[in-house]
This record gives C-alpha cells, structure tokens and sequence, in this order.
C-alpha cells in the first residue's frame, strides 16, 4: 500500500524524484550499498531518451499531476521553445510584448508568464506588499513596517499557499464576509482564493475589497482558462495558471492575468530582477511556448477533444466489460480543474480474484507502465473493488494499450500471496520514546498509545505538532497512521514496525517526502521526553 498512498498524496506541482520511487515499489536490490558504482548510462538523443538512463515512462490515465509531469506540451509549443532557443532578447522588451500580446488573447488587463503558478502566487504577494519600490522589494521577507498578512478564506486553506507564506506573510484564517470584513487592516497586502471552493465566497467579497484597495488573488492551477475569464469578472484582482497542466504549455511556466500596474510590479520582483523572486526564473524558451500555448487554446477543437476522451473510454468499457462482474460508468466532471469525463470500472474482487490496490500496482510496476486514478478496494477492506480512467493527459494510442491491459489483468490476474496471519497482538499501550532517522538530519518525536485487541488508537507528537494516530498490531508486528495540520496542509505519516526484545523498529512512509527509519522505547517516567510536556498545536 504504501506506493499507492505516496503517489496520491503527491501534488501537481511536486518533482519526480525517481531514487525514494524506485525504493518505495521495491525495484533496488537489497545488496545495492554493497556493489560496485556502475557506468553512467549514456544518454540517448532519440525515442529511448529516457529508457537510455534508466528512467521508464508512463501512461498518464490520472490527470494532470507534477509528480508525473502534468502535461505532454503541445506541438507548436515545443516548436515555439526550439526557435525562442536560437536567439538573445532583452527580457524586460520581451514580456512586455508577451503581456500585450496575452491580455489581447484572454481579454484580461494584462499578463505574465510565470515559472510556474506556484511562482506566480509569490510573485503576485511580493507585489502586493512592496509593488515596484526596489527599497521596500530589497527587505522581502522582512517585513516591518510593510504589509504582513494576506487573508484567505479556511476552505482555500492548502499546501500550495506555501508560496504566499515564503514571503513571511502571515495567513489569516476566515469563514464568512463578517469575519473577512473585521480581518481586514492596515496590515492587509492581499486577500487569497482557490478557484472553486471560495467561487462563491469571492462574489461576497469583492466589492470591499475593492473599497479598501485589497487585490484579491484566485489560484486556479489545474482549471480550463475561460476567456473572458470567470474569476476576472466575479470581481478578482488577478488570477493564476499553471501552464503545463489544461493549457499544455510548458511544464515549468505558469500565467498571471490581472491589471498591467500589479502584473508589471509582479514581473519586477522575479527572475531576471535582484528582488525576492530571482530564483524563480522563467527563460526565453518558456515564455514564448507559454505564449503559444495560449495562441493554441484559442484555436484548438474543445469540442473534438472531448469527443476523442469519449470515445477512448467507450473503447476501454468495451475492454473491460467482457470479463465477468465487471460494470462501467462514465462519470461527468465537475467545476473547470482536469475537466473531462473519467471511466469507471468496478467489479467482484472475490470472483475476479484481484482487488484495486493490488491491480494499480500491478499496471504501475509492470510493462507498460500505466498510472490510473482514484482505486477503492484492497484485501483489508472490502470485496468491490473499482479502479478510475481519465483521459485528460492521454494521447492517441493510449486507449488502445490501456484496454488490452486491464482486459489482461483482470481477465488471468497473477496470484497475490497473503503473509501468513500472526496471532495474539504484544501490548503496546503506553508512552513511547521515538527517534526518527531521516535521508539526512533526525528527530525525537512521542506516541501515547492506547490498545484495544489488535487495534491501536493515540497520540503522535512531532517537533512542534501533534496528531492522532491510528492502526493495528498482529503478533508483534505493528502499522498506524498519523497526521498532523499546520498551516494549509497536513504531514503524514504511516509507520510500519515490529517489537523485539522491548523495543519497536521499523520504517515511516512520509509521503513526499520519502522515508525515514524509526525506533522507539518505552517513556520512563521522571525522565525528559514523553508526552507530558506541553504540545502547541500550529
């Protein structure tokens, strides 16, 4: 399980880092710190690019997420970043002309293309707080005397407000137009929105945010761009892209549409520029395939595309409706993020011998490699299972793969042996001591555990943050789950362990972020560590 949890948790903005994959699914070989280094492979300039490294590539049948390299740009994209390659501008004329150029386009006030839509909330913040005044840009992130708080609805609350927090901001938290009406200060730079859930709340607010001089930014990353565009007319100030996902330009370019002042302040506080956002540099070869991107969407069949999506899905139910108990539904999309219909294939695990976490991974390790969407159903839960097909990021030819595999798979599923079931769970209620072993750096963390049989409930404390935990114990083995908020997003973790000679070890899945190795003792009580000293929730 723990492959399939750290691929779902990974964002549509996070890199593929290929070394905890290839470890997480079990593809090294235990006796690897042993051997000699090998060669470095060659590169191939060709077809075999990546497979001449080492690297095997995938069929994207989940959406448009970073971890596994959002979208497959468009052809005149890539042609627009070749021929932007071959010659020296100046960059300060060069998104002038683009920002014209993409303000006709969208029928936006202005634009900018960003590193990234992650880079273009930063750089919309440090605009918000220092404008285009090199004094006050010169101090980000120190921020006395300047604007320190950008406001934000709690259902907007996520892990890419990381960007707006960089410049030292301080995220304040409301739920309703009263509480956003008091919220607002002299201390006010922006108030912030992610597309969707705050739609609503954004038209409530607009118009005294307007009266206070507040910008109010909507992080619409992974939604279709609406021209003219919705947010823009529901009274935001500016509103962010990412490019490499529905537009399908650039992988590491974003959009940033708004009023020509604040894009402009926005440009000059990045890359190339010495102000806060110099590491977030967009080149020549991004801006102007974002800028053909944008060109393209204008020009491209939306309505061809979506029948092309229902027609490779009508294939793949085709497929996987001749083997037994199996049903198909198309399921319709809703709001403008990955917008198109997804496939869903459910069936009788127990008849068909093969439940949906053990099919995703079989699809992933094997050749060819195919990521699915959203699975429910394993060996630890339920008998129905379902596995889900979106073809937002497919290409041509896909379908046709996809659907002899899963036709294959499900049809003659291989065997999935089960380890043999330990019996009568060790006690492990109580405190715990734990240290936690990381790729580089360590920590003490505490668990009060509380048993019930073979179930185990409690507490988690880290560093600064405490969650609740959750798992079981068979025999001496153990496994549970924690989780703890801070800010916009929430830290997982799932450990997994066994008690020998009174001492628990073992390793924790940390999402993302990898993994880590984890040992634990019984707290001694009257000795530092333990639970029992305070724990302040962030």
């Amino acid at each position: 399980m723990n492959w399939r949890k750290k691929l779902n948790t990974l964002s549509r903005r996070e890199l593929f880092h290929g070394g905890w994959m290839a470890a997480a699914f079990g593809l090294l070989p235990r006796n690897r710190a042993l051997a000699a280094p090998a060669a470095a492979p060659t590169l191939s300039l060709g077809r075999d690019l990546y497979q001449s490294i080492g690297v095997r590539p995938l069929i994207n049948c989940k959406g448009t997420f970073t971890i596994v390299s959002g979208s497959q740009s468009l052809p005149e994209v890539k042609k627009a970043m070749e021929e932007a390659s071959r010659h020296y501008v100046h960059l300060d004329e060069l998104m002038e002309a683009v920002g014209a150029r993409l303000a006709e386009l969208t029928q936006a006030p202005w634009g900018i293309v960003t590193a990234g839509c992650a880079a273009a909330l930063t750089h919309a913040t440090a605009a918000s707080i220092a404008g285009a005044d090199p004094e006050k840009m010169q101090r980000l992130p120190y921020l006395a005397g300047l604007k320190s708080e950008v406001i934000m609805p709690r259902s907007s609350r996520n892990v890419y407000d990381h960007a707006i927090r960089m410049l030292g901001v301080k995220i304040v938290e409301v739920e309703t137009r009263d509480q956003y009406i008091a919220a607002l200060s002299e201390k006010t730079a922006m108030t912030c929105l992610l597309a969707g859930p705050s739609d609503k709340f954004l038209e409530q607010i607009a118009g005294v945010s307007r009266e206070k001089g507040v910008p109010i930014l909507v992080d619409a990353a992974a939604e279709r761009l609406t021209i003219p565009n919705v947010h823009l007319q529901r009274g935001a100030t500016m509103v962010a892209y990412s490019g490499g996902k529905c537009i399908r330009g650039p992988q590491c370019a974003g959009l940033l549409l708004g009023p020509k002042d604040l894009l402009q302040a926005a440009w000059l506080n990045s890359a190339p520029h010495h102000a806060f956002g110099r590491s977030l540099k967009v080149g020549k070869e991004e801006i102007l395939g974002m800028l053909a991107a944008v060109e393209m969407w204008v020009k491209r069949d939306h309505d061809a595309e979506w029948k092309a999506w229902e027609s490779w899905l009508a294939h793949i139910a085709e497929k996987a409706a001749q083997v037994p108990t199996v049903r198909t539904e198309v399921l319709q999309p809703q709001g403008l993020s990955n917008r198109a219909p997804r496939l869903r294939i459910s069936w009788d695990a127990a008849r068909v011998g093969l439940h949906a976490d053990e099919l995703e991974k079989i699809l992933y390790e094997s050749d060819p490699r195919i990521v699915l969407g959203g699975s429910t159903g394993s060996r630890r839960s339920t008998a129905e299972s379902s596995i889900t097909i979106m073809p937002y990021m497919m290409i041509p030819g896909d379908e046709k793969v996809v659907a002899a595999r899963l036709q294959e798979v499900l049809s003659k599923p291989p065997q999935m042996s089960s380890p043999p079931r330990e019996t009568d769970p060790v006690s492990l209620a109580g405190q715990w001591n734990v240290r936690l072993e990381f790729v580089r750096g360590s920590a003490d963390h505490g668990f009060f555990l509380e048993q019930d049989g073979d179930t185990l409930t409690g507490a988690h404390r880290g560093d600064i943050l405490t969650g609740d935990l959750r798992g079981s114990v068979e025999g001496s083995a153990v496994r549970f789950r924690s989780s703890m908020r801070y800010e916009g997003t929430r830290l997982s973790y799932d450990f997994e362990g066994r008690l020998e000679d009174g001492k628990l070890a073992g390793s924790v899945d940390l999402g993302e972020y990898g993994k880590a190795r984890w040992t634990a003792a019984r707290h001694q009580y009257g000795v530092p560590g333990g639970l029992v000293r305070p724990v302040k929730n962030v």
